[in-house]
């Protein structure tokens, strides 16, 4: 039987909420009544249980908590324990078994830019207007804000939620996640980096000599966070694009205080606004690859909280990034992957899978080629890496990444031991991998910023794992592993050998 409209938003990727009852079925959150300080000792526990995969903390009563504001989720999309459901948290987000596999959770991302937007429904109000604080009515320095690393330059209220920014002429509304601190009572910090589309709309108000308006919601709809944590296009709808990802159109209501539309379901938004040329110091901060410099501290834009909505006993979603795995991993990986085979398949070149190794703190992505199609092209391996090379790091989507690695069909671009060994065995250093410093670099990776090199521009590279043969004839090894080196009839015996003794048969 069909679902209303209602009871589609109550769905666990369409409601955060619901997404917290449903980690609780799969017994994957751990609820910590006892009072926890948001000094250090939240962003500890959040940080050892990404560290080892367990479930995901409720912080029940962060010291500090004032009446509904609010309980802490830590590790939203964090990696499980339970190998039948590493990606259970990932695949909530996006309707799917918690069994899914990452690579069904990257068709199933892929899929929704092949389809129809479906435009949100603009409703009247939402449980995200169940309390309401006006100016004078709150001090953002008294939140249960968490100071999540000891060298974080402040309380980082601000690592999951999502900014929610119209451009002058309200042609692009866009979605954005961008870390921000507490500055003072009704102030944040909010770092943008170009070409951030958050520092891209930006510099459009700053041309205008006029303040942004601006919201950020916090604990929105699991989807919602996805399409916020896409690098989509310039001008590309995030709601339509969830309407399409999910088949239903998300709810929105009208702020309060400007005409931006937020998710009905959000648990707190902030409204306000954003200065056109002020700025406030922001950094440092531990991020996703594993570092915090104490000396990294930057201007950021400075943002106003006008007014402060909320659901009652609000609960906000917090990420400690660091060494691996959590939401800076699961999500920019996964995502950043999917719209590089995008981008390689909408221009034609022959590349079939591609994932980004959270192993490589997600600085490399490893792209399965079709070599049947490769061989067809007639090509060489500096002229196909090139092309490659050329294409991703030159462009948004491949921003982040610093190390293209290209394997063949035999090579499972998801798991990390399989691409390590193309890497290792197949790509001769120096002679089959192709150097850029002209293009534009991730200054976060520390051998970047606090390395050798312009930290803005190069330090990339494509590295060509396929080998001379895949170019010309074929593949003329074979692979020397228990799937490859007996026969079928000899590997069922010896199953059913192990299998009596215990072994994995």
């Amino acid at each position: 039987m069909p679902q209303s409209h209602a009871n589609s938003q109550d769905l666990p990727h369409m409601n955060f909420r619901c997404f917290v009852d449903a980690l609780k079925e799969d017994d994957d959150l751990a609820e910590i009544e006892m009072e926890v300080d948001p000094i250090l000792e939240v962003g500890a526990i959040i940080r050892k249980v990404c560290e080892t995969n367990d479930k995901a903390p409720l912080f029940k009563r962060p010291k500090g908590k004032d009446g509904h504001l609010f309980q802490i989720l830590g590790a939203p999309t964090s990696l499980r324990s339970n190998p039948k459901q590493r990606f259970g948290r990932l695949a909530r987000h996006l309707g799917l078994a918690p069994t899914s596999t990452i690579k069904e959770i990257m068709h199933k991302i892929l899929s929704a830019r092949n389809l129809g937007a479906i435009p949100p429904n603009i409703v009247c109000t939402g449980p995200c207007k169940e309390n309401v604080l006006n100016e004078g009515q709150f001090d953002l320095n008294a939140l249960p804000a968490p100071l999540l690393h000891s060298a974080d330059g402040g309380k980082y209220i601000q690592t999951f939620g999502m900014h929610i920014l119209n451009s002058p002429d309200g042609t692009w509304t866009n979605w954005s996640i961008s870390r921000a601190l507490v500055s003072d009572r009704n102030h944040l910090t909010i770092n943008a980096v170009k070409p951030q589309h958050i520092w891209q709309l930006h510099e459009l108000w700053k041309v205008e000599g006029k303040y942004m308006p601006w919201a950020l919601a916090f604990g929105v709809p699991p989807s919602a966070i996805i399409a916020a944590s896409l690098p989509l296009p310039d001008y590309f709808s995030e709601a339509g694009y969830v309407g399409a990802l999910t088949g239903l159109g998300i709810d929105m209501v009208r702020c309060e205080t400007n005409e931006l539309l937020v998710p009905a379901t959000s648990e707190i938004v902030f409204e306000g606004i954003i200065s056109p040329d002020e700025t406030l110091p922001e950094g440092p901060f531990g991020e996703m690859h594993g570092y915090v410099f104490p000396e990294d501290c930057q201007s950021g834009l400075k943002a106003r909280v006008d007014t402060i909505t909320f659901r009652n006993n609000s609960i906000m979603p917090v990420s400690c990034p660091g060494r691996l795995t959590d939401e800076t991993h699961t999500m920019i990986g996964p995502l950043t992957a999917a719209e590089i085979q995008q981008l390689c398949q909408t221009n034609g070149l022959p590349v079939r899978e591609a994932m980004i190794l959270f192993e490589s703190q997600v600085t490399w992505a490893a792209l399965q080629i079709d070599t049947s199609r490769l061989r067809s092209m007639r090509t060489t391996s500096e002229s196909f890496s090139r092309r490659i090379g050329d294409l991703v790091f030159r462009h948004k989507v491949g921003l982040i990444i610093h190390r293209l690695v290209l394997v063949g069909e035999d090579i499972d671009v998801y798991d990390f031991k399989d691409v390590m060994w193309a890497f290792s065995t197949r790509c001769r250093p120096n002679m089959d991998e192709y150097f850029y410093e002209d293009c534009p670099g991730f200054s976060l990776i520390p051998y970047m910023k606090h390395g050798n090199g312009d930290p803005q521009r190069g330090g990339k590279v494509v590295s060509d794992a396929l080998m001379p043969s895949e170019y010309a004839t074929g593949c003329d090894w074979e692979v020397a592993d228990f799937a490859h080196s007996y026969p079928e009839g000899v590997k069922a015996n010896v199953n059913r050998i192990l299998g009596t003794v215990g072994l994995n048969g």
